[in-house]
């Protein structure tokens, strides 16, 4: 076991920005590999809308509710205290209006006991961050590709690619951090738009998929550890094939089975010494039903 390291807070993300330390964070979706993640040492989780397709299968991030993002909350934060955790604001939770945004945003702290909010969006969410803000509640942007409103873009394409794509982007970073932003993500864009956003604003950019220059990098638990087998973006490294381990796992369980290998002597449990006389005694009193 490694040693129990304090939660950092947003103050600490600036002054690892300001010494160039970067920030490693994570989705997670669940008691167990949310307490995986704080026993390796990751600065951030985020419990990320992306839970719809990695724990619920459907095709893309829109379907999911808060309800469910909640309840994966609670559990991430019951398994790690210790870890700085931000709850991913779905779809239709925060466009509504204002109100609507800030009552959900806030059921994330009251809730799931979060310690920030992420929500989608450029200048057009600016209102909503504002009045999230000014709830006291800690918000991260995100901008780049946005999976929620990916059928604008096209798709699930990169952003950023064309000068003007690349000024879209800047500018709408620039309207979130005028808004009160303190975290930025930024999602599949070229390392040199990543790197000038980065450079450019005082406040922690984080990329998934957006280049080594950023002040830290996100990945989606499921695709690093090799548990997701739908798609691989690009900008995955798998650490781990989980799908083919587990796989073979419960294949070889039922090899076992069918060949009456297991449950073996070892797995099973015997009746207290003398009383399995009194059992067989006793049994005899039952019949076969017909």
């Amino acid at each position: 076991m490694t040693a129990k390291k304090k939660k950092k807070m947003i103050n600490e993300f600036y002054k690892m920005k300001e010494k160039g330390e970067k920030v490693v964070w994570i989705t997670s979706y669940d008691y167990p590999t949310a307490q995986f993640a704080q026993e390796a040492g990751v600065d951030m989780i985020l419990v990320g809308d992306s839970l719809g397709m990695c724990v619920y299968g459907y095709k893309g991030t829109v379907p999911v509710t808060m309800d469910q993002c909640i309840v994966h909350s609670e559990a991430v934060r019951r398994a790690a205290p210790d870890v700085f955790v931000i709850g991913d604001m779905p779809f239709l939770s925060y466009q509504i209006s204002c109100e609507e945004a800030v009552r959900n945003a806030g059921r994330f702290l009251k809730e799931a006991d979060c310690d920030a909010i992420k929500l989608e969006g450029g200048t057009r969410v600016v209102p909503q961050i504002r009045a999230i803000l000014d709830a006291g509640i800690v918000v991260c942007g995100h901008i780049g590709l946005t999976p929620q409103s990916s059928g604008q873009l096209g798709g699930h394409k990169a952003q950023g690619r064309t000068l003007d794509s690349a000024k879209v982007l800047i500018d709408d970073a620039l309207a979130l951090h005028e808004a009160g932003i303190q975290l930025l993500l930024l999602e599949a864009v070229p390392p040199e738009v990543g790197k000038f956003i980065t450079e450019l604003l005082p406040i922690p950019v984080y990329g998934i998929g957006a280049g080594m220059h950023t002040d830290g990098q996100l990945l989606i638990i499921s695709d690093l550890i090799g548990q997701f087998q739908a798609f691989t973006p690009k900008f995955v490294k798998k650490y781990a094939n989980v799908a083919e381990v587990v796989t073979d796992a419960i294949r070889a369980y039922g090899e076992d089975v069918r060949a009456e290998t297991f449950p073996a002597e070892e797995h099973c449990y015997r009746m207290i010494e003398g009383e399995y006389p009194k059992f067989m005694e006793m049994a005899k009193q039952y019949k076969k039903p017909n």
